[in-house]
């Protein structure tokens, strides 16, 4: 037997729920006392908003950074792994004394996005009846996330961003932000991503969505009470199978596994080759750490995403933007390509200039190329 057939079956969520230890979390109640009116239609309270900071707040909170993750990320953008938190900070590297998000100079503030699966209210949570929401969680849309968070600031005294930062999901977030509240955003840091979403992301999200509904432990989405092995970790980790590959680049992928075979596997002889094996390890992380209705809800936000929408289209939109705009593309990155962040570039005033990240790595460079990243970032936070 391999060490990937001896693996012990995943939980049928590997969502965060009370009860588990909460790490470096801090919790926040909005829309308790009115419900947050949703775009789509109907309304929805309340919510509970997981969030964390470093640094300090100045005497005026002026300082406060808002960093946002993209699907599958939380808000443990940096620190060790450890109780609570399974994986190390997903942004280390960047936030920190000295980083390029100084916690000497900036107070950053990262929350969990609303429809998740770590902490924030979302179809894992516990609705007002004592269930899981299941299938019964509403659909939402990039602009109720962000209206969200605006919540969250308010609580937490902040009138106006210093910045807003985020890449891929994040990125659409941050737009958001400097589109619906120009008022309250003094520089916006978009990395990897566009002002809508393109016909061919809604179709890779098609399919993985399908491979999760296709799933007999998906169960419809309430699979909350299945024994571990009998919840909906197939399709999850066919979904990102799927979503990984369209993160790297085809030219890293050969030169990093070619036709290798996986160690001790012999292809032709049903074995693996090695990228095979990379992908069944992905997939096995997140069905560990994530939530397959939270990727449902998270991916169709990202379907819906357009800026313009019901604003006269993206130039209009765009054009409500005061915030000082940082825009960060990805030479390799196939899934949001370059073009996308030209359209923001064209459209956005005075047409900031295009940063561009040289990488082998496709889409996930924003996470990985820290130094080429950091250095934008840095160049963004000033003035």
């Amino acid at each position: 037997m391999t060490d990937h057939e001896a693996e012990p079956p995943p939980p049928a969520t590997g969502a965060w729920r009370p009860g588990d230890h909460p790490g470096r979390r801090r919790f926040a109640a909005v829309f308790d006392t009115e419900p947050l009116p949703l775009e789509l239609g109907g309304e929805f309270g309340p919510v509970t908003v997981a969030y964390e900071t470093w640094g300090e707040p100045s005497p005026a909170r002026d300082n406060a950074v808002l960093v946002l993750h993209a699907l599958t990320g939380d808000s443990h953008a940096a620190g060790e792994a450890g109780p609570g938190h399974p994986n190390p900070g997903w942004w280390g590297p960047l936030i920190g004394p000295g980083a390029p998000i100084d916690t000497d100079r900036w107070w950053v503030v990262c929350p969990n996005t609303l429809g998740g699966c770590q902490g924030t209210t979302g179809p894992a949570s516990t609705a007002p009846d004592g269930a899981p929401w299941g299938s019964r969680f509403p659909a939402i849309t990039t602009r109720d996330q962000v209206a969200v968070e605006a919540a969250l600031a308010r609580q937490l005294g902040i009138l106006q961003w210093a910045a807003v930062v985020g890449g891929s999901m994040g990125g659409m977030r941050a737009l958001e932000w400097g589109v619906m509240f120009p008022d309250r955003v003094a520089r916006m840091i978009v990395l990897a991503c566009g002002a809508a979403a393109t016909a061919e992301q809604i179709a890779l999200c098609a399919v993985q969505a399908r491979a999760i509904r296709l799933d007999p432990g998906f169960a419809g989405g309430d699979y909350y009470d299945r024994r571990p092995g009998a919840g909906p970790a197939r399709g999850l980790g066919l979904a990102r199978r799927v979503g990984h590959i369209t993160y790297r680049s085809e030219i890293e992928l050969e030169g990093r596994f070619g036709r290798a075979p996986q160690d001790g596997e012999d292809p032709l002889a049903d074995g693996r080759y090695a990228v095979e094996s990379y992908l069944d390890h992905q997939a096995d992380k997140l069905v560990r750490r994530f939530d397959a209705n939270s990727y449902l809800v998270l991916s169709r936000t990202m379907d819906h995403h357009d800026v313009g929408r019901g604003r006269g289209g993206i130039p209009a939109a765009l054009a409500r933007v005061t915030a000082k705009p940082t825009i960060v593309a990805i030479d390799s990155d196939r899934l949001y390509p370059p073009r996308l962040q030209q359209e923001l570039h064209a459209h956005l005033p005075g047409r900031p200039e295009l940063h561009v990240v040289a990488s082998p790595f496709g889409h996930d460079a924003f996470l990985i190329e820290t130094e080429q990243v950091g250095k934008y970032i840095r160049m963004g936070l000033q003035g």
